[in-house]
């Protein structure tokens, strides 16, 4: 069975979206960040930049959220998380998995987390403040490419991993002044990942409080 150590609302939200869309049994961990278990020994033998998520089946055990996404995809193809390789779309579904994963979420971590880029406190508002219009600009060019193509999903007509990723990271936004969901584009394209069940099943699990967004 597949094991998944996560954190409500982190980043490991993503696979456990995905786990429950493709329907695999799976296990959650729950890893105590505040606590400080992911700087255990016992996880950092699983990932020795303490952090998670962390995914184990049998003898594989795998870090970063883009390659456990990668790794479930090609697993459970019969899902249709993502594109058939070798196809442009495919090539697209690769571009925004790693947009998201190196491009958005380093730019809200620098605004949730400022103590994490930085050691001197004076220099947290200043970080703050080009994270959050660094963040901005990246939601302009989200809501620019779903309503360039007008499909309800961010690869156009059809739902995939990337969807939950552009979630869980747009939800780290609902506490700044202009959400992700302000978007005009993306706001309902946010709540139509919200409909789909499976997301629904993931963040009761994870006992998420609404406002979801």
């Amino acid at each position: 069975m597949i094991r998944l150590y996560y954190y409500p609302g982190f980043i490991s939200l993503v696979p456990h979206i995905l786990l429950e869309e493709i329907g695999a049994p799976y296990q959650l961990i729950f890893v105590n960040l505040s606590g400080g278990a992911h700087k255990g020994p016992d996880h950092l033998r699983l990932n020795p930049n303490g952090l998670i998520p962390v995914l184990v089946q049998d003898d594989l055990v795998l870090y970063e959220s883009a390659a456990i996404c990668l790794h479930l995809v090609d697993t459970h193809p019969g899902c249709e998380l993502a594109p058939a390789i070798g196809t442009g779309e495919r090539a697209h579904f690769y571009k925004w998995l790693l947009w998201s994963s190196s491009t958005l979420q380093p730019a809200l971590s620098m605004y949730l987390h400022p103590h994490k880029w930085a050691n001197d406190p004076a220099m947290f508002p200043e970080l703050r403040t080009c994270a959050e219009q660094k963040v901005y600009g990246l939601f302009d060019l989200l809501d620019g490419a779903l309503e360039a193509h007008g499909g309800p999903w961010l690869l156009g007509d059809a739902y995939s991993a990337v969807d939950a990723c552009a979630l869980t990271l747009c939800r780290w936004s609902r506490g700044m002044p202009r959400p992700g969901a302000s978007w005009p584009h993306v706001g309902p394209y946010l709540n139509r990942i919200l409909a789909r069940p499976a997301v629904q099943r993931a963040l009761q699990q994870e006992h998420l409080q609404e406002p979801w967004l």
